[in-house]
Protein backbone atom coordinates (compact mmCIF):
# COMPACT_ATOMS: atom_id res chain seq x y z
CA UNK A 1 0.00 0.00 0.00
CA UNK A 2 2.98 2.18 0.83
CA UNK A 3 4.33 2.22 -2.47
CA UNK A 4 1.20 3.15 -4.56
CA UNK A 5 0.45 5.80 -2.33
CA UNK A 6 4.27 6.88 -3.28
CA UNK A 7 3.60 6.16 -6.64
CA UNK A 8 0.62 8.44 -6.77
CA UNK A 9 2.25 10.99 -4.61
CA UNK A 10 5.45 11.05 -7.17
CA UNK A 11 3.30 11.41 -10.17
CA UNK A 12 1.27 13.98 -8.61
CA UNK A 13 4.61 15.99 -8.48
CA UNK A 14 5.39 14.92 -11.48
CA UNK A 15 2.91 16.61 -13.05
CA UNK A 16 3.13 19.82 -10.91
CA UNK A 17 7.17 20.14 -11.35
CA UNK A 18 6.01 19.65 -15.78
CA UNK A 19 3.37 22.40 -15.59
CA UNK A 20 5.40 25.11 -13.70
CA UNK A 21 8.26 24.25 -16.32
CA UNK A 22 5.75 25.01 -18.90
CA UNK A 23 4.44 28.15 -17.62
CA UNK A 24 8.29 29.41 -16.95
CA UNK A 25 9.24 28.17 -20.47
CA UNK A 26 6.08 30.14 -21.94
CA UNK A 27 7.36 33.27 -20.04
CA UNK A 28 11.26 32.27 -21.34
CA UNK A 29 12.27 32.11 -18.10
CA UNK A 30 14.04 28.72 -18.25
CA UNK A 31 15.70 26.67 -21.08
CA UNK A 32 17.06 23.13 -20.94
CA UNK A 33 20.16 21.21 -21.79
CA UNK A 34 21.67 18.19 -21.21
CA UNK A 35 19.08 17.85 -18.85
CA UNK A 36 20.45 21.05 -17.46
CA UNK A 37 17.98 23.96 -16.54
CA UNK A 38 19.06 27.24 -16.97
CA UNK A 39 17.09 30.24 -15.62
CA UNK A 40 16.67 34.07 -15.82
CA UNK A 41 14.65 36.76 -15.05
CA UNK A 42 16.11 38.75 -16.81
CA UNK A 43 17.13 41.64 -14.50
CA UNK A 44 20.43 43.48 -14.64
CA UNK A 45 22.12 42.95 -11.18
CA UNK A 46 25.82 42.40 -10.16
CA UNK A 47 28.06 39.39 -10.26
CA UNK A 48 27.71 39.06 -6.32
CA UNK A 49 23.91 39.48 -6.49
CA UNK A 50 23.56 36.93 -8.98
CA UNK A 51 25.66 34.44 -7.80
CA UNK A 52 23.64 34.86 -4.06
CA UNK A 53 20.48 34.24 -6.20
CA UNK A 54 21.49 31.53 -8.07
CA UNK A 55 22.31 29.63 -4.59
CA UNK A 56 19.28 30.69 -3.24
CA UNK A 57 17.46 29.04 -5.46
CA UNK A 58 19.67 25.82 -5.15
CA UNK A 59 21.86 25.88 -7.99
CA UNK A 60 24.86 28.29 -9.39
CA UNK A 61 25.61 30.68 -11.96
CA UNK A 62 25.90 29.25 -15.40
CA UNK A 63 29.24 28.11 -16.28
CA UNK A 64 28.77 26.24 -19.72
CA UNK A 65 30.60 23.03 -20.70
CA UNK A 66 29.54 22.04 -23.80
CA UNK A 67 27.84 23.78 -27.16
CA UNK A 68 24.46 22.96 -25.96
CA UNK A 69 24.84 25.04 -22.48
CA UNK A 70 26.68 27.67 -24.52
CA UNK A 71 23.52 28.29 -26.51
CA UNK A 72 21.53 28.23 -23.52
CA UNK A 73 23.15 30.68 -21.75
CA UNK A 74 22.60 32.50 -25.58
CA UNK A 75 19.24 32.13 -24.90
CA UNK A 76 18.71 34.54 -22.32
CA UNK A 77 21.54 37.19 -24.05
CA UNK A 78 19.31 37.25 -27.13
CA UNK A 79 15.75 37.12 -25.74
CA UNK A 80 16.63 40.17 -22.94
CA UNK A 81 19.33 41.60 -24.93
CA UNK A 82 21.62 41.72 -22.13
CA UNK A 83 24.78 40.41 -21.46
CA UNK A 84 25.47 36.94 -19.19
CA UNK A 85 27.51 36.36 -16.21
CA UNK A 86 29.34 33.39 -16.37
CA UNK A 87 30.35 31.48 -13.54
CA UNK A 88 34.45 32.22 -14.40
CA UNK A 89 37.06 34.00 -13.21
CA UNK A 90 40.13 35.83 -14.17
CA UNK A 91 42.76 33.42 -12.70
CA UNK A 92 46.04 34.38 -11.00
CA UNK A 93 47.81 34.25 -14.66
CA UNK A 94 46.62 37.37 -16.32
CA UNK A 95 44.77 36.49 -19.93
CA UNK A 96 43.76 33.12 -18.40
CA UNK A 97 40.21 32.48 -17.01
CA UNK A 98 38.98 29.27 -14.66
CA UNK A 99 35.91 28.31 -13.16
CA UNK A 100 34.62 29.59 -9.96
CA UNK A 101 35.47 26.54 -8.00
CA UNK A 102 38.72 26.56 -9.62
CA UNK A 103 38.94 23.77 -11.74
CA UNK A 104 40.54 24.21 -15.04
CA UNK A 105 38.01 25.29 -18.12
CA UNK A 106 37.08 22.64 -20.40
CA UNK A 107 34.96 24.06 -22.97
CA UNK A 108 35.63 28.00 -24.54
CA UNK A 109 34.11 29.59 -26.84
CA UNK A 110 35.69 32.90 -26.91
CA UNK A 111 35.50 35.76 -29.53
CA UNK A 112 39.02 36.51 -31.30
CA UNK A 113 41.41 38.16 -29.04
CA UNK A 114 39.92 37.23 -26.23
CA UNK A 115 39.48 36.85 -22.94
CA UNK A 116 40.66 40.35 -22.45
CA UNK A 117 39.50 40.82 -18.75
CA UNK A 118 37.71 43.96 -20.04
CA UNK A 119 33.75 42.38 -19.80
CA UNK A 120 33.08 41.60 -23.67
CA UNK A 121 34.70 37.69 -23.80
Amino acid sequence: LASTENGGLIRQLQYRISRLEGVLRLNKMITESGGKIFASNGKTADFDGIVEKCKEAGGSIATPRNPGENDAILYFVKHFNTYAYLGIKQSLIPGKFQPLKGAQLGYTNWYSNEPSGRGEE
